[in-house]
């Protein structure tokens, strides 16, 4: 794509304003959000100025062209993942995609269609030890409502869960297994292909929290064989306020929707309703027409770039992260060790001093990073540690925000005393 960057680093980080208002900023939290490169901004600022309106609603010239937008946008992205077109339903984030996949689980086990998906006592759910909440929450609720059994795999001292663990909290009755691809905290990557063939070993339905893969790495959801996937745009270089909903075609349009009303109905009488097949049946009411375009942009971006390139260059600033870390006293990593595969991120404990104090300690020195539990504070307990500070790097990450890193930690135990 024309003006595009060819590699990624300091020559995609000049395609960001974000970079050019700060020029002198270490942005370290594209796992909570990702900046966006101009190429994004400006697709989704041209159609609102242009092809503003609303989509598959009327007869228009405007209707059409808007819908026409949308809909291609849809297209891409599916391609991104390695979906169909119809296999890719619009959602306000990965959360709500998450909550989808459950609540209509709920409703099929409530008698309102799609019974493959019914769940009754003594069924189980199964997870694992380090999800984030909005892949733990949705699915302890769906328990909660249909007597179904939640098990979980443990995780170790480092948070790390392995496929053997996960083999032992599953057993004939389990009809769902949902893992993270890429944990948000330790950065573990998650054998999927393992996980797929487990859940196919007891006829389980595989859900895969894809937030911090699909911006970072090649993403083929059909090869991997998983039968539902979540993902959001503005991990991805895109807008907020959008996501997506990915499952095999003959699923989604069995999955009951849920939620309903306008532009997701076939006939309505004053009894009962029928429902679009997939997407459209998940994607009631107005629809994020401008986000879609925007999030469009975003994989046209990366796609330009080259989710290879991406991927090396990502995996290698986080082993610089996990190294720089490591060589700072008194400072540990948490997950995978050095030379071991993990996601472009690294979170750690600063002895004597909380999470929070740390990350405000190098926010007033330009470094952005996240702290707390990130969402996962069951993984953070069999950590030993209410929280955590997570770096966590994106295509514009350079070894120049590694070295800033690093000098700033050594700074961090001495300001606070607790290196005495």
């Amino acid at each position: 794509m024309e003006g595009m960057p060819t590699t990624p680093g300091a020559v995609a980080r000049a395609d960001f304003p974000y970079f050019a208002a700060h020029p002198r900023s270490v942005y370290l939290d594209t796992g909570a959000t990702a900046q966006r490169p101009s190429a994004v901004i400006d697709a989704e600022a041209a159609f609102v100025r242009s092809d503003y309106a609303a989509v598959h609603r009327g007869s228009s010239m405007a209707t059409g062209e808007a819908t026409g937008a949308y809909e291609a946008a849809r297209e891409r992205i599916a391609g991104f993942v390695g979906a169909g077109e119809r296999e890719i339903a619009f959602s306000e984030n990965a959360t709500d995609a998450l909550n989808m996949i459950a609540l209509g689980m709920a409703d099929a086990s409530a008698g309102l269609g799609g019974e493959r998906f019914a769940l009754a006592p003594g069924d189980e759910i199964v997870v694992t030890g380090a999800e984030h909440h909005a892949n733990l929450i949705p699915w302890q609720r769906l328990a909660a409502k249909t007597g179904a059994a939640l098990r979980w795999a443990p995780v170790d001292e480092r948070g790390l869960w392995t496929i053997d663990g996960l083999r032992a909290a599953t057993s004939p009755r389990t009809r769902v297994i949902a893992v993270a691809h890429v944990s948000n905290v330790t950065g573990q990557i998650a054998p999927v292909e393992d996980v797929v063939q487990l859940s196919r070993e007891v006829g389980a339905l595989t859900v895969l929290d894809a937030c911090q893969s699909a911006p970072h790495m090649p993403l083929d959801l059909g090869t991997l064989g998983v039968d539902f996937a979540a993902f959001s745009a503005h991990k991805m270089t895109g807008p907020t306020g959008i996501g997506a909903l990915y499952g095999r075609a003959e699923l989604l349009d069995e999955l009951p929707p849920a939620r309903t009303g306008g532009s997701m109905i076939t006939v309505v009488t004053m009894e009962e309703a029928e429902f679009l097949p997939a997407p459209q049946r998940f994607e009631a009411g107005t629809q994020p027409v401008s986000q879609a375009v925007g999030f469009g942009a975003a994989v046209d971006y990366l796609s330009a770039i080259g989710m290879d390139a991406i991927a090396r260059h990502e995996a290698e600033i986080a082993q610089s992260l996990l190294a720089a870390v490591e060589r700072v006293p008194g400072v540990r990593a948490v997950g995978p060790q050095a030379g071991e595969e993990r996601g472009s991120l690294v979170s750690f404990i600063v002895d004597g001093v909380h999470a929070h104090d740390v990350g405000q300690f190098l926010d007033d020195r330009g470094i952005t990073v996240r702290t707390g539990h990130h969402c996962a504070q069951p993984l953070h307990r069999a950590l030993g540690t209410p929280s955590t500070t997570r770096a966590s790097a994106g295509v514009y990450s350079t070894e120049d925000d590694v070295d800033a890193l690093e000098s700033a930690l050594r700074e961090v135990r001495p300001f606070f005393g607790a290196d005495r």
